[in-house]
């Protein structure tokens, strides 16, 4: 076997100077993979060249790309025969590639099947009869259907063995020689492993003809500019360990990963209640809706996106300076794919991550992978965030300082000086800015929301009347069980109500509203006052001045797909008064 170049020679030209054609260079731009990883740089050229392989790569380290580029570039489209076979050693590992492969070679219509054990036959038998183009699967159901004469290998011109070493150990070596055997002599193999044992060099040596050999180290699996922390919290109090985190880290940008769509609406709803400008990005938004939302991130409109792995592929951003796992991944390839968003370019990064008391194994389990400890925290107390907001306003104050056009304050302070000590003065300002300026603090947070009052009782519908709620004192209402409170604003800002159409009936939560205003209208969403929803309307609270162009902004766009027909709330006469403004 020959060696390829080792791991500590310099990196090309990216994904570009590969060698790869139009479609794959599409599919890399498209899921936002920038620059090649070391396994991708030394193993995609030499796949292209159409020679077998042998590559000693750890888990995390882009092996899917590495092969799966070179197959979608090398892809016939017309023909839907198998014409690659990739053999990974579990049923999860199976469904992980087939997507990933699906991905890879969207531009191509490339067709992947994820064929195991434990899943019916008559799913695989009817997309086998469809036909595919790649077909990755475990060694004994791969046989089962090799047997049956339902999946045929005549055309295969590229086997990858991905986790080698992996299907030694579960003994599956004897079904793989078995399958590699049934293959057409006129091949091209690849053999990918963490580590090469004597049995796979032998296999290797049997089955692969004058093979390439690439290895790369287990401590380049992961940036090393990337700080990577955990902190161990219960699942129900990840809500306030996020508030604590986000507001003792201060993320200039963030991308924070969670598992499902709805958690991604809720979290965004959560943080947007403490204060921060919140977008969730998912399956469940339109194409326009999205750009708007990427548009406002790459502006420095919205910090922070909370989103799913699926909805974070191909994301035009720039670098992040945190990843917020809320959500432990579920393996390394993921972890890792999600804090390459951080620390690009040789930049320090922030990778922060939470972990139940139960997921203790699956962290172990992303360690072993990532051929890295992360580092335990532990959650900042009370005092410790009143000493960083007090550290953070003393850095902002110092600024102002250094800015200088203080001459109007200064003739206050002369004014004022003459009757009262100028340390107190300088002390009641700095208190006054500062409780101005804070984002709730984590007790205020935790405090209960109080008590909705009954319905007055001469209303008899199912919702209250609008206008008749529209000036009457609003209710703290806890936000989808967030107990997440409406951001701070000046208690002398005048504020105006709009009433809007859309309410939980149409699928729209507090986060979209907030969502809708800052993006439209262009509105702060601290300036953004209480919202409440209703079955089928809602109620925003928004700066008087801005209520007009609010309201056109509005009523120029779609919430969830329904057009909010937003006016502003007028106040009514009942029983001989004027309801409350």
């Amino acid at each position: 076997m020959e060696n390829d170049r080792t791991a500590s020679e310099p990196v090309g030209t990216g994904f570009a100077g590969l060698g790869l054609g139009p479609a794959a260079l599409q599919a890399v731009a498209s899921l936002g993979y920038e620059t090649p990883t070391v396994v991708q740089e030394r193993a995609i050229p030499i796949l292209l060249q159409g020679r077998d392989l042998i590559a000693q790569a750890p888990t995390g380290t882009g092996k899917t790309a590495a092969y799966g580029l070179p197959i979608v570039d090398q892809l016939a489209e017309r023909d839907r025969r198998p014409q690659a076979l990739v053999v990974v050693p579990t049923r999860e590992l199976a469904i992980q590639v087939a997507d990933a492969l699906g991905q890879l070679g969207r531009h191509r219509r490339l067709v992947a099947l994820p064929v195991y054990g434990g899943q019916p036959y008559d799913p695989q038998l009817r997309a086998l009869a469809r036909g595919v183009q790649v077909v990755v699967g475990t060694p004994g159901r791969l046989l089962d259907h090799l047997a049956r004469g339902t999946l045929v290998l005549d055309q295969v011109r590229t086997a990858i063995l991905d986790e080698a070493d992996e299907m030694l150990n579960m003994g599956f070596v004897e079904d793989i020689e078995k399958l590699l055997g049934a293959l057409p002599a006129e091949r091209q193999t690849a053999l990918f492993s963490a580590t090469i044992p004597q049995r796979i060099r032998r296999l290797a040596e049997q089955y692969l003809r004058d093979a390439r050999h690439v290895s790369v180290e287990a401590g380049s699996a992961v940036a090393p500019m990337v700080r990577q922390v955990y902190y161990e919290v219960p699942w129900t109090a990840k809500p306030d360990a996020l508030a604590r985190i986000l507001e003792c880290e201060r993320p200039e940008s963030a991308i924070v990963f969670v598992r499902t769509r709805r958690e991604a609406d809720v979290v965004a709803e959560h943080v947007s209640g403490l204060g921060y400008s919140a977008q969730a990005i998912h399956g469940d938004i339109s194409q326009a809706h999205r750009e708007r939302v990427l548009g406002s991130f790459r502006a420095g409109h919205t910090r922070l996106l909370v989103g799913t792995d699926v909805a974070g592929r191909g994301l035009d951003i720039p670098a992040v300076s945190h990843v917020i796992n809320y959500d432990l991944p579920p393996d390394a390839e993921i972890y890792v794919h999600r804090i390459g968003r951080t620390g690009r370019a040789g930049s320090a990064g922030e990778a922060i991550t939470l972990v139940t008391p139960r997921e203790r194994g699956l962290l172990a389990m992303l360690e072993r992978g990532v051929h890295r400890r992360l580092e335990r925290r532990w959650l900042p107390t009370d005092a410790e965030l009143a000493s960083r907001r007090l550290a953070a306003f003393r850095g902002e104050l110092l600024g102002v300082l250094e800015a200088g056009g203080l001459e109007p304050f200064a003739a206050l302070v002369d004014e004022l000086s003459a009757s009262h000590d100028v340390t107190q003065l300088a002390a009641a300002a700095f208190r006054m800015a500062a409780e101005r300026r804070s984002a709730p603090s984590v007790s205020e947070r935790e405090t209960p929301a109080p008590p909705v009052p009954e319905p007055v009782s001469d209303l008899r519908a199912s919702e209250p009347d609008p206008i008749r709620r529209a000036h009457e004192p609003v209710p703290a209402r806890p936000r989808h069980g967030t107990g997440a409170r409406p951001p701070r604003r000046s208690r002398n800002e005048a504020t105006a109500r709009l009433f809007l159409r859309v309410g939980r009936h149409h699928g729209v939560r507090p986060a979209d509203l907030v969502g809708a205003i800052a993006n439209e209208a262009g509105i702060p969403s601290h300036s953004i006052g209480e919202i409440t929803l209703f079955d089928k309307f809602s109620f925003v609270d928004v700066p008087e001045m801005s209520a007009s162009h609010v309201e056109a902004a509005l009523n120029n766009t779609s919430i969830r797909g329904h057009a909010p027909r937003a006016t502003l709330a007028r106040p009514q006469v009942h029983a001989g008064r004027s309801s409350r403004t």
